[in-house]
């Protein structure tokens, strides 16, 4: 059995080390270098493949390298009938609470005015709630969204969270439809994006949704670039409503110079960092998939393609 690897980002020889010690009989070949398209079953990628993987014509499983497939989905033609996995991850998990907890604390404690004091060597001390003080909204309440709601939980944040369906999570204030989401806004003095990028959530935090958000309101975006109007974001931020907003994400990465996001007055921007797949526990979780293909057992962490994740 033989698997292609494809992606710009993420270093091949980790993850070849990777699966010569979880699956050794694994044949692993990177992209262009494929060999006999026949051989390949597996194709494990982050990049946009086009219509590339319908050359392969005995491929029986696609594995997204990161949790989310909205890339693959839009810039992929896929195969009928072979199944796609994304990578649920405890490492995945543990680096998306640590990113969004930092950020969170980042915007209570004012860090962008004292790093802005500090360049102007000027010395004085910031009013500053205590966490308990302040309600942490997450949209999208999934494995990332409910392990960062329980970390906020235990600093103090009062939490609540919106999505699709209804949530029970302990101690957090679920909202659950379109028809709640006004009122979740009203409540978020930081809001913290984590939903997946599908054509229902295109967009999504645009003007009007900004607008809900109490003044002096914080945005936390880790999940998907897509998810926000730029130049509303850009807005918010200019005329005050916002205090500040953090991106791991935008539309269009790497973020390119010149691209005004780079300009905008209180935001921190981080490079797609907030939470990387790590190559020695993503294999292994792929090589149990793998194993699944060869005896036809089903297969864990599915992609619902008409879902987008």
């Amino acid at each position: 059995m033989s698997l292609i690897f494809c992606s710009r980002t993420d270093d091949p020889e980790e993850w070849r080390a990777a699966f010569a010690e979880h699956m050794p009989d694994l044949e692993f070949r990177v992209w262009p270098n494929v060999g006999a398209l026949e051989d390949i079953e597996i194709a494990l990628v982050w990049d946009p493949m086009d219509r590339q993987l319908l050359d392969f014509p005995n491929l029986k499983m696609i594995a997204s390298l990161g949790a989310g497939v909205d890339h693959l989905l839009a810039g992929t033609t896929l195969p009928t009938g072979v199944p796609m996995t994304r990578i649920v991850d405890d490492n995945l998990t543990q680096g998306m609470r640590e990113w969004v907890l930092l950020y969170a604390l980042y915007c209570l404690r004012r860090v962008p005015e004292y790093l802005a004091f500090q360049q102007a060597e000027d010395w004085h001390r910031l009013a500053a709630p205590f966490a308990y003080e302040r309600s942490v909204g997450i949209m999208g309440l999934g494995v990332l969204g409910e392990a960062c709601a329980k970390s906020l939980q235990e600093i103090g944040f009062q939490v609540s969270s919106w999505s699709r369906r209804k949530k029970n999570l302990p101690g957090v204030d679920n909202y659950a439809g379109a028809d709640t989401l006004d009122d979740f806004l009203a409540t978020c003095n930081i809001l913290v994006c984590l939903m997946p990028l599908t054509p229902l959530t295109e967009g999504i935090i645009d003007s009007r949704v900004i607008n809900v958000l109490p003044k002096g309101a914080c945005l936390i975006n880790g999940a998907r670039g897509g998810l926000v109007v730029e130049a509303d974001l850009i807005e918010a931020l200019q005329s005050g409503h916002l205090s500040h907003a953090v991106l791991d994400v935008t539309r269009q990465e790497p973020l390119p110079a010149g691209d005004p996001l780079w300009r905008a007055p209180n935001i921190t921007i981080t490079p797609h960092v907030a939470s990387i797949t790590d190559a020695m526990s993503g294999a292994l979780l792929v090589s149990k998939n793998i194993c699944r293909v060869r005896t036809g057992e089903a297969l864990h962490h599915l992609v619902d393609p008409k879902a987008g994740y």
